[in-house]
Order: structure tokens, then sequence, then C-alpha cells
């Protein structure tokens, strides 16, 4: 073999190694989706088993954003002491412990804790999975790979959804009784525990990060990681840039370091952070998801039509982040979230524009008829297309690898927690919303923090495309 044919095999074997360790990483997405859609199937069997009413029943269902928010905290601080991998091992026995008790609680307090047990592994997973990937990844794909984060979650979701329709179907309802006697939403919960083993499992073979490993200083074992990513010359040239790119004193990252040391103020690259996860919530992706099927019927389809839609909604959202795949290394970040601002912008004005125009019928239904059924129906799904072509998969994509190796762990932490605050926060706020200012109201304020990310984009973001890590500035 030729010198060149050597160093072509080389290359390929290098890249294949590096798509199945992001892969394994990429698992905790998956979960991430599963354990966010599986309880939609599982509501009229809670109210029924704790005999609880629509408040006790809607916080039993929005008990998981609580620990979401507190994973993803603490998940970033904890990755700087214990390491990325240890940590995400810890979420993964969380997600085998959350779907099992999920499904033997019973009583409210009990469904309560599991649940809360499994936001903690989300929300530790949401962060973690995209730091990991990009601390892994050559610069010059690490976005291709960091986004198939948010492809993992989109599957995640639709995988809880098709195993919530074939257990209901096979058992004859959620309530009816299935295998080994159990009702049959405890078995929706169970089935995560096969893909949480799986994910566990996998951690077990992955290194560790190189970036954690010169943090804690054992070179020659970033050095043994990197060897296997670039090539052992490569791997010693990059571990002195690593060790060089920490704070001079070395010390141990703390969310001190989120302050400028000159100016006493906390750093610009914090402040974009958290504008990314949060505006990434504001313009009410979760509302659309979550009240879709409402959508779908008052435009006049069936309840099985919207599951249907919904289904196609999902499929183009996998479509859309499948073209970001192919196009985050050409065009950059920064442009696609610009275009996906844009587009969310103008179709969420037109959905806007639809829902001034609703009827109330029956029951306080609502109706959008004539016109404005179709343009409410186009737009929700053009809207749902440029989210997950852009803000979807690139704000993971950008805190996993924005930040200087000092503070990455910090500042995912303080992102993290904005992130999953703001989702809380916007789906409480939208029954509020709804009662106050009506629904076109409530879309009227997701155009505006449409709008207002375009500016966010044009003046805060910085293009990473191709940056290495350890020039990322603070």
């Amino acid at each position: 073999m030729s010198t060149g044919q050597t160093a072509k095999a080389n290359t390929q074997g290098t890249t294949a190694y590096v798509i199945l360790i992001s892969c394994a990483a990429t698992i905790g997405g998956f979960l991430f989706g599963y354990d966010s859609g599986v309880i939609n199937g599982t509501v009229e069997g809670l109210q029924t088993a704790f005999a609880s009413d629509s408040i006790s029943t809607g916080f039993n269902v929005a008990s998981m954003l609580a620990g979401c928010a507190a994973g993803a905290f603490f998940a970033g601080r904890l990755a700087d002491k214990h390491g990325r991998r240890f940590i995400m091992r810890v979420a993964a026995v969380f997600f085998i412990v959350s779907a099992w008790g999920s499904g033997i609680a019973d009583t409210s307090a009990e469904f309560v804790f599991y649940r809360m047990l499994g936001g903690l592994a989300v929300g530790a997973a949401s962060v973690l999975a995209p730091a990991y990937i990009a601390e892994v990844t050559p610069a010059h794909y690490r976005g291709m790979l960091a986004t198939v984060q948010q492809v993992a979650i989109i599957a995640g979701l639709f995988m809880a959804f098709l195993s919530n329709y074939l257990i209901a179907g096979a058992a004859g309802s959620s309530l009816a009784l299935f295998w080994l006697d159990q009702e049959a939403w405890r078995w929706m919960f169970w089935v995560e525990i096969l893909p949480a083993t799986v994910f566990l499992l996998a951690l077990m073979l992955i290194p560790e990060s190189p970036r954690y490993l010169v943090l804690i200083v054992k070179h020659a074992l970033a050095i043994e990681v990197l060897t296997k990513i670039g090539g052992r010359l490569a791997a010693i040239r990059k571990v002195d840039e690593i060790h060089a790119s920490f704070a001079e004193d070395h010390h141990q990252p703390r969310l001190a370091d989120l302050k400028n040391r000159s100016t006493g103020r906390i750093r610009r690259i914090v402040w974009i952070g958290l504008g990314l996860a949060t505006l990434q919530q504001l313009v009410g992706i979760n509302i659309v998801f979550y009240y879709g099927a409402v959508l779908w019927q008052s435009v006049g389809f069936t309840e099985s039509d919207a599951l249907a839609i919904n289904i196609l909604s999902g499929g183009l959202s996998i479509a859309a982040v499948t073209v970001t795949i192919l196009l985050i290394e050409r065009i950059g970040r920064k442009r696609i979230l610009l275009i996906g601002s844009v587009g969310m912008a103008v179709s969420l004005t037109l959905l806007t524009y639809a829902f001034t125009n609703a009827t109330i019928g029956q029951a306080n239904a609502l109706m959008l008829e004539g016109i404005y059924g179709p343009i409410a129906l186009i737009a929700a799904n053009v809207y749902v297309v440029f989210f997950n072509f852009s803000w979807g998969p690139v704000m993971w994509v950008m805190l996993g690898e924005m930040f200087p190796n000092q503070i990455r762990g910090t500042g995912l932490a303080v992102s993290g927690l904005a992130q999953w605050g703001s989702n809380f926060a916007i789906t409480m706020a939208f029954p509020v919303m709804l009662a106050s200012i009506g629904l076109a109201g409530a879309y009227a304020f997701y155009t505006v923090c449409a709008f207002l990310s375009i500016w966010f984009v044009v003046a805060m973001v910085r293009e990473t495309r191709g940056i290495e890590l350890e020039d990322m500035a603070g």
C-alpha cells in the first residue's frame, strides 16, 4: 500500500471512530426526545390511576421540566469536576430508574419524584451530549455531527408517539391491562428502559473528552484519545494548545469565570449563550408542538387526521434537520440562524393573522373558516420547518462549541438553566395568555420574539464555523 493510500485509510478509520463515539453520545438526545414525548399517551392513565383533577394532572405532566432545568445547570458544573462521560453515565442510570419508577408509581407524589429524576437526566443529556461531541470532533465537521443531536431528539419523540400508539392499540386503550396484567400506560414508560440501557452500555465504550483530561492534568490519556482522532503528532500539538487555552492559574472552572477579570462584568459570550437559549423557547415552538392537534382539529380535521398531521410535521422536521447537516459547514451557523429567524417571523405573522380572524364555536372550540384555516395550517408547518432547520439544532451546536475551554462547563450550566427555565415559563404562561389576550395575542408575542431573534443574530452572534475550540474567544 502506498503512503497516500495508507494516509487515506487512516483518515477513514479516524472519521469512522469519531462518528461512532459521537453517535453513542447522541443516544442521550434520543432519550431526551423520548422522555419528553412518552407522557402524551399516558395522561388518561395517570388521571385514572391517581384520581387526579386537571391541575394535579397538569403538574404531573409538567414536573419533568423542573428536573430538566436543575439537570442542565448542575450537569455542566459537575462535568468539570467528574468528567463529561461520568456524568452522562449517571444520567443514563437516572433514565433507567425514572422509566421503571414512572411505570410502577401508585401515587402522584411517587410519580412526580421519578419524573423529576428523568428530568435531571434530560437536562444533563441536553447540554452534555453536544458539548462532548464538540470536544471530540475535528473542527471541519464538528457542526455536522453536533446537528445529529437534533435528529436524535426528533427521532426520540417520534418513537415515543409510535410506541404509545402501538401499545394502546395492542391493549385496546391506555387504561386496559397489557402484559403481566399491568395497565398499558405503565408499559409506555417501561419501554424506555431498553434504549436507556443501550445508552449506558455505549457510554462504557467511549473515551473521556480530551479537553477534560487536560483540565485534570492527565495529558498522556488526552494524547491517547486524540491520537485515535487525528494521529500522534497532531495529538501532542493539540494537547499543548488545549493546555494553553485554559486560564493561566489553571484552576478548576467556577461560576466566577463567567465574569471578565478586568471589568468584573459578565462576559459578552455568556450573554450570547443566554440569549440563544432563551430566544429558542420564546418563539413559541413548544406551544405549536403541545397544542398542534387542537389547531388541526379547529381547521376541520378529525382527531385521527390531526394525529396523522403531527406525524407529517415530525417527518418535515427530520427533513429540515437533514438539510442543516448538509449545509452547516458550508454556509455557517450564523447564516442558518438568520434564515431561520426570518422564516419564523414571516410564518408566525401569517399564523397570528389567521388567528385574529378565528371564531368561537360550540364548547368554546376554536374555528378557522374559509381561507384562514389553510393559512394557519400551512404557516404552522412552515414555521416548524424553519425552526428545525435553524434554531432547533444550531442553538445546541453553538452552545456546545462557542465557549472557551475554561468556561465551557459553567457556560453550558447557566445557558441550559435559561433554556429549560424559559421552556417551563412559556409553557405555563400559555393558558394565562390564552385567557387574557387570546390566541392571536399569544402568537403575536411569539412573532415579536421571532423578529427580535433577527436583530440578535445580526448584532450579537459570531460565526464559529471552522474555529478550533482552543481559539474560541470569551
